[in-house]
Parts: structure tokens; sequence; C-alpha cells
């Protein structure tokens, strides 16, 4: 297990010292490399994508098109199954009605709109529209209900599996006899299972052992999520995936090679900020308000996390969608470019490339051994 920094805040309380992505720094080595040497692709169980990016499950960007045009430029989109396209057969009016909603009235209306219950035969539905996209395909769902839908996602075909909450553990325990236990209900499991957030060593190591094929490192945070208003939870990003990063070798050795992956959430805000994550052991990163900007993305430039529309404890702030007059970026820019801005939120893969080469590293698994600086 890891050691971490310790700091004493009154008689008798010690805390571990944490650090965010953007207080750590690479370092470049005596060597560089040619950036048509370099290559992102990575492979989570059977499936290879050209760019270490997932798409996080959330309605404001992630819809049928978006997913599918998220697999076809080489990253792995995920659809919320227990958001709106698993509740409205066409959302679409929702979702323009909810970009013209004001932030002051969004989380209201965020908790009407998902009142309207799952319906299991439109999870098929959306399978089945996305593998006739010729993707990957990936859908989410939430500890409290993976038990119930996921068996109908796997009977459609779904190639992977996300189980996502805000912190999931290896079982969850409660006292009214309803257990989920994520080890023997991966087992029997067809297919590869991505478990998360994970947010320390311990909880990693744990959701490890489950045989899930990855873990998500992180509770989603940016900006627009208040987690850590709402419940006081915010592990800085660089600490956690150095800690899941620590799990995993450990892990590799208990068991003679199984390797897990991890996918980062939390922070993603530019290019460099998927450089350090990876640089600090992710295999992968999980892209959330950065796309919402896409003109691909279904809520027109509007963005919240799942766990906005919570009906009785919302945790998260809603972005507004764009004016009419701004100019919007495609999902192929904001991945690939060419940018036409400076700030590191268009591009973000070009920009992986070049700090890779500039740090001397060819391909992502590589890069996870570059050294990294704080002030």
């Amino acid at each position: 297990m890891t050691v971490r920094e310790l700091v004493e805040i009154g008689p008798g309380k010690i805390v571990a010292r944490g650090w965010r992505l953007s207080e750590v720094a690479l370092v470049p080595t005596r060597r560089t490399r040619d950036i048509d040497d370099v290559s992102t692709e990575w492979q989570l169980d059977a499936y290879r994508f050209e760019i270490p990016a997932v798409g996080h499950p959330s309605d404001a960007t992630m819809s049928p098109t978006s997913v599918i045009e998220m697999g076809r430029l080489g990253g792995l989109g995920v659809l919320n199954g227990e958001g709106l396209w698993c509740r409205y057969v066409d959302p679409n009016s929702l979702l323009k009605e909810l970009a013209d909603t004001p932030a002051e009235n969004a989380i209201e209306r965020l908790q009407e709109i998902y009142a309207e219950p799952v319906k299991p035969e439109l999870i098929a539905e959306r399978i089945a529209e996305l593998r006739a996209g010729g993707i990957t395909t990936a859908i989410r769902f939430s500890p409290q209900h993976t038990a119930e839908l996921a068996p109908l996602a796997v009977e459609a075909g779904v190639d992977l599996l996300v189980i996502q909450g805000t912190i999931v553990s290896a079982e969850h325990v409660s006292s009214g006899g309803d257990v989920l236990n994520l080890k023997q209900f991966i087992a029997d499991l067809d297919v590869p299972v991505v478990v998360g957030g994970a947010t320390n060593y311990k909880t990693a190591m744990h959701l490890m052992r489950t045989g899930a094929a990855g873990v998500i490192v992180g509770v989603g945070s940016d900006d627009w999520s208040t987690t850590d208003t709402v419940l006081g939870i915010d592990v800085p990003m660089a600490s956690a995936i150095v800690e899941a990063a620590a799990a995993r070798r450990d892990y590799l050795d208990e068991t003679g090679g199984r390797y897990v992956h991890l996918i980062a959430d939390g922070e993603m805000t530019n290019s460099g900020a998927i450089a350090k994550a990876i640089a600090c052991g992710a295999d992968s990163v999980m892209l959330g308000s950065i796309l919402a900007d896409a003109a691909e993305s279904p809520a027109a430039g509007a963005w919240w996390h799942s766990a906005a529309s919570h009906p009785k404890l919302p945790r998260g702030r809603f972005r507004p969608g764009d004016s009419g007059d701004v100019e919007v970026p495609d999902l192929e820019a904001i991945l690939y470019g060419p940018s036409n801005s400076s700030d590191g939120s268009q591009n973000l893969f070009g920009g992986l490339r070049r700090a890779m080469a500039k740090t001397g590293y060819t391909t992502v698994k590589e890069f996870q051994k570059a050294s990294l600086v704080t002030a």
C-alpha cells in the first residue's frame, strides 16, 4: 500500500495530503520522440480503441448518435441506461427545452423530467441502435439498479457494462437485506464490466477483486459537481489515480498477471489534465463537460451530471446551453483538432500525443512511467 503525506490539522486529527492534477506537471526526459511515432491506442478486454477516451454517460453529451460518433472517432461512448434515452421514445424536445432553461430553474425541471420511469424495452432498442452503428457498445447503470436492468442489456447484446455511482463498493450492505455482491454478479455475466468510482487504494483493490475489467477512479468532479458541498466528498484526482495504480500493481502480483484498466473521471478540463492523468497511472480518461461543447452533443452546450437530477438530494449545478451566435466545434475537432483555441479544450489527443513525444514516450503504457513534479 502507498504511504501518503500526513498532516495534523488539530489535536488528534491527522489527514492525508492529496494532490490535484493542476498541482503536478510532467518532467521531460533526456529523450524526445517524433510525434508520428506516438500511439494513443489502448485496449479494454477484447476491444481496442484509437484514443484513451470514454464519454461520461450524461444525457447532456451522450445520445445514441453521439455515442456512435464517439466510437467512429476511435473512443468509447457510454449511454446512460437510466437516462432520458431509456425513459422516453424521443427525448430531443426535452433536451432542447433543457438547453434553453435558466440555471436557477434547471434542477427542479430535471427532477420532473427524470421522474419518468426507465422502460426496459427502450434499453434493448438503444443497444440495437448502437450495434447497428458498428461500434463497441457500452451502457451504464447505477449500483442500485444494476441487478434489475443489466441482464436486459446483456440479453440485447451490449459489449461492455459500466456500473457507476458517486462511490461504489465491492459489496453494498443494507439493513433491509438488499445486497449487491459485485464479485458474484460479475462472475455470472458474459460481458466485461467497468465499475466505479473508487477514490483510494483499498476501494480500488476491492473492486479489482470483483473481477472487473476496469475501475473508474474519481467521482466525476468538475466545476459543475456539488458532491463536495453536498456530501463533503472530494478526493484530488492525481492522488486518487496514483493510489489506484498502486493497488493495480499489487493486484497484478496477487493474481499472477491479471491487469485491470483504470479510467480517470474528474478534473478533465483540458489536454494537459489528460496527459497528467495518464502519467499518474490511468489507462484512459472519462470526458464529461468538455464534450458538451461539441456540435453533436444533444443538449446544445448545456451540461449536468446524472446526480443533478436526484429526486431527493441533487448533486450538481446546471450549465445552460450556448447562445446561437457561439461558434461550436464538432466532436472530431475537440478530440483531434484542428484547434482554434489555445486553452487545451480542443484537439485533446493531439495535445496528449505531443506531451508524450516531448517527454520521450511512444505508448500510453510507457507514458504511465513519466516523471511528475509539484511546486
